[in-house]
């Protein structure tokens, strides 16, 4: 789901600075995230399959492109 989510990061999270798969960290970052709090996630391509977990725990996202090799991903919980 995708909708207006704030540009306004609470938290960054920079994957690419995580040795080995981030998911776990992403996970620890969205469930710390406050009602009200957007988590910046950062990274060197598009984490497409992310989407589908943002979805079904209750999470909007928004995607910039900020160069070819970096996105930016926007996540707040659902409304």
């Amino acid at each position: 789901m995708v909708s207006d989510v704030s540009r306004e990061p609470t938290r960054t999270l920079d994957a690419r600075e995580i040795d080995g798969e981030p998911f776990g960290e992403i996970v620890a970052a969205l469930e710390d995230l406050s009602a009200e709090g957007t988590l910046e996630l950062v990274n060197s391509f598009e984490p497409e399959p992310l989407y589908g977990v943002l979805d079904d725990r209750g999470f909007d996202h928004e995607t910039e492109r900020a160069s070819e090799n970096e996105v930016h991903v926007y996540i707040s919980r659902a409304e």
